[in-house]
């Protein structure tokens, strides 16, 4: 019988060197805090949405894979977290069938999100928890910085805010625990920006 919480450990002290020494300084919104944060989040998404352990144990470590492929590629990036997953997986001797719900949890991340199960419905909640956060502001400006670096897409401040709207108001959450509360919070920010 494999003991999960001791892979969650081993899976959290590998992904956090991983993103500390693999990661380019010019992610500055997808990096070891923003991971750090959807993990978070995702464990009180567990709590909120009362997910079954096994289905729990699948999407936490889902959440600390979810932005490995940074590492090597900005688009697309979902694959090769998925491929950095499986291989530390496997080492760990976990099944299979377990291998394949955290890919396809991590594969639900694409955007724009289309989730079926309950435990990708909770990574994609959580990997946009940030949209109900007060410090929204900040998360934001850290993206439009990295776009500039990672992308070479600058943004005029008007062209920025109608980018960040349209963001805001076509994203949906997916869990009860999302439409009921995070959508509200999400609500204020809109409302705060003006959109």
């Amino acid at each position: 019988m494999l003991d999960f919480e001791t892979i969650i450990d081993e899976v959290g002290e590998f992904v956090s060197h991983f993103l500390k020494t693999e990661l380019s300084s010019n992610l500055l919104f997808h990096n070891y805090s923003h991971t750090k944060e959807v993990v978070f989040s995702t464990q009180e998404l567990c709590l909120r949405c009362d997910c079954p352990e096994l289905k729990k144990n699948v999407v936490v470590i889902a959440a600390w894979f979810h932005d490995c492929g940074y590492s090597s590629i900005y688009r697309g990036h979902e694959k090769v977290s998925c491929q950095i997953a499986t291989d530390f997986l496997l080492t760990k001797n976990v099944p299979q069938q377990f291998v394949n719900d955290v890919t396809d949890c991590i594969m639900a991340t694409v955007y724009p999100q289309h989730p079926i199960t309950l435990e990708s419905q909770i990574l994609c909640d959580a990997d946009f928890f940030h949209f109900a956060r007060t410090d929204y502001d900040l998360h934001e400006q850290k993206l439009r910085k990295e776009w500039e670096l990672c992308l070479d897409k600058h943004y005029k401040d008007p062209e920025w805010h109608n980018q960040n709207c349209k963001l805001l108001l076509n994203h949906q959450y997916f869990t009860d625990y999302g439409k009921n509360v995070l959508q509200k919070f999400k609500e204020v920010n809109i409302g705060t920006m003006n959109c």
